[in-house]
This record gives structure tokens, C-alpha cells and sequence, in this order.
């Protein structure tokens, strides 16, 4: 099995700051284009910021220049820094990543399958 594992979410005031991680778990040989959505109550689910295995960025324009999404590579882990955050801002938000991951059966086989895999959520709540 494999699977995102977050953490991170709170509540904070106006202005303040909160960053949610997310790494993967599992037998994992490579991730793809890793992602942050939010969803809010009564909207559908929106991308906020995603990032490929270069390190190149792609940010809704909601959160440009308060956000910033980075990726250490070394453990596959990504990372939600959120700044300036406003009541608009209160969502679920859910990592998503595409992941190359193995079985190995007991005849020793080997095989490798791909999947897109989303996160638990991690509710971030903001009051004015």
C-alpha cells in the first residue's frame, strides 16, 4: 500500500501563517508532479500549487506571492509555506502526487505499477 501522509493544518488569525507537509510512505521508487488542492465547504475541489521534480512551480493566482510550495527530493517530501493567510483561505487542503511504487510478491517477483494518490486533508481554518 501506498499512501500521503500529511500534517501541518491548524487555525490562525488574520494575517498569520501556518505549513503543511506531506511525504510520501510506502515502497516508493519515484514521485511524479507533486500538488497542493483545497476544497471549502460548498466548493468544489481547487489546486493551489504544484510542483515537478526540478523544482518547477504553478500557483492559483488566489495565492500568489503568500504561498510558497518547495520539495526536498532527498525524502520525497512537500511542503505548503503559507503566509498572510485570510478567511478565505479556510479550506481542507489535500496533497496529491503521482507515485511509481513496487510489489514484491513472494516469489520474488517484482512489479511496479503507477497511481495518483491524494492525502487525508488537513483542515486550515481562519478568523477575522
Amino acid at each position: 500500500q501506498v499512501r500521503l501522509v500529511e500534517s501541518g493544518g491548524g487555525s490562525v488569525r488574520l494575517g498569520g501563517s501556518l505549513t503543511l507537509s506531506c511525504a510520501p510512505s510506502g515502497n516508493i521508487l519515484s514521485v511524479g508532479v507533486m500538488g497542493w488542492y483545497r476544497q471549502a465547504p460548498g466548493k468544489e475541489r481547487e489546486l493551489v500549487a504544484d510542483i515537478d521534480h526540478i523544482g518547477s512551480t504553478n500557483y492559483a493566482d488566489s495565492v500568489k506571492g503568500r504561498f510558497t510550495i518547495s520539495r526536498d527530493n532527498a525524502n520525497d517530501t512537500m511542503y505548503l509555506r503559507m503566509n498572510n493567510l485570510k478567511p478565505e483561505d479556510t479550506a481542507t487542503y489535500y496533497c496529491h502526487a503521482d507515485l511509481t511504487y513496487y510489489i514484491n510478491y513472494e516469489d520474488d517477483r517484482l512489479e511496479h505499477r503507477s497511481l495518483e494518490v491524494w492525502g487525508q486533508g488537513s483542515p486550515v481554518t481562519v478568523s477575522s
